[in-house]
């Protein structure tokens, strides 16, 4: 039975991920397959994680806020399913979106979410400020030695789950790792590729090769740095109530990146078509030979085998803007539906405001900033609209 290794690097924008400057990134690219487009389902921690475990869109696992909804009790997780075909199989968490709480634990015989509360003593998970919950983590060195001391005590095929949160506001890097860097938060992300790199060698340590290891990694959602990148929309260039990421989605926050590794993967691959992250579920499961999900997601397989396939149309939601305006300052947000669809001639993004007629359109090839709605001749429907 092949070991597996799940990396999720979370709030890492895509072009900082590819940028080439993250050694323990570029090594997994050399070993593996990059896919180049893939798209998050929401741009928050716990809803992100739970359509990558259950290959499921908000809409199916339950979770479509940010503090109001746990995983729904009939769906399945690919941790459940290693679990019953014999892994051990174990997570370190590293922030209040993958705390108990929400069900992300269903499959794991280990799962350590232990964080400190916020510097004013109160419980993270109480707290709807995506950006204040930034300061309640656990940081990349723990994260890593409590990963390999339960895979230290480990005997047969195992299930790693390592969350890295570093990347997340405040943006202040704890130490110069000998990345250059162009600002503090490509300094977090590269802060947490160095102990990414550690990890590796650990596990190399305990007589894991690298090569036999199946490894999965990506991000959840990425981050919206109010002008730090020409993507960016939050602050003063026009959406001031956009703490990083949580009500938007543009592509600063839905293009993640998305990485496979390990035996049934080719080494030094990229793929341009459009994929989705509810896909990393079943072709995990499909590369280990096992069962799969009732989910919205499909194999990546063919990717490997076949050496490409069709991209596929991704949807994004953000319910979060429900409650972020319930502080009274921003009476007016609404929650937002996307479909971005891209092949070899055309990449665009249909964005639906909730509840009002407001749709834009956004042509990604001539206009990849999402600087530009286009008008349309008829308003199409949203998602689930009827």
């Amino acid at each position: 039975m092949t070991n597996v290794l799940f990396i999720s690097l979370d709030t890492v924008r895509a072009d900082v991920a590819y940028s080439g400057k993250m050694p323990g990134i570029e090594s997994l690219r050399r070993r593996g397959t990059t896919f180049r487009q893939a798209v998050s389902s929401a741009p928050l921690t716990p809803i992100s994680h739970a359509s990558v475990f259950t290959g499921l869109q908000p809409a199916g696992h339950g979770i479509r806020h940010l503090l109001r909804e746990q995983l729904s009790k009939d769906v399945t997780t690919f941790a459940e399913r290693l679990r019953a075909a014999g892994y051990s199989t174990g997570a370190v968490v590293s922030c209040p979106g993958l705390n108990k709480w929400y069900g992300m634990d269903r499959g794991f015989d280990f799962y350590d979410d232990e964080i400190p509360r916020l510097p004013d003593g109160s419980d993270p998970l109480t707290v709807g400020d995506v950006k204040m919950r930034g300061l309640a983590l656990k940081r990349a060195p723990l994260v890593v030695d409590r990963a390999c001391e339960w895979l230290s005590g480990q005997q047969g095929p195992f299930f790693l789950f390592a969350h890295f949160f570093d990347a997340h506001w405040p943006y202040e890097p704890p130490e110069d790792v000998g990345v250059a860097v162009d600002n503090p938060y490509e300094g977090e992300v590269a802060y947490s590729d160095h102990y990414l790199q550690q990890l590796f060698r650990r596990i190399e340590e305990m007589g894991h090769s690298l090569e036999d290891l199946l490894v999965v990694c990506f991000s959840d959602h990425g981050e919206d740095l109010a002008g730090w990148y020409p993507n960016d929309h939050s602050g003063a260039l026009g959406h001031p109530y956009e703490e990083g990421h949580g009500c938007l989605l543009f592509d600063t926050t839905q293009h993640v990146p998305l990485l496979f590794s390990g035996p049934g993967v080719p080494g030094g691959t990229e793929i341009g078509a459009q994929v989705r992250l509810v896909d990393i579920a079943p072709t995990m499961l499909d590369l280990l030979g096992l069962e799969g999900l009732d989910c919205d997601g499909r194999t990546l397989v063919e990717f490997f085998t076949a050496g490409g396939g069709p991209s596929r149309p991704a949807y994004s939601e953000t319910y979060y803007p429900e409650e972020r305006r319930a502080d009274g300052q921003y009476p007016d947000l609404l929650p937002l539906a996307a479909v971005r669809f891209s092949d070899d001639a055309d990449r665009h993004k249909v964005i639906w405001h909730i509840g009002s007629d407001r749709v834009e359109t956004y042509d990604l090839l001539r206009d990849p900033h999402e600087r530009c709605a286009e008008p349309l001749t008829e308003r199409p429907h949203a998602p689930g609209e009827r």
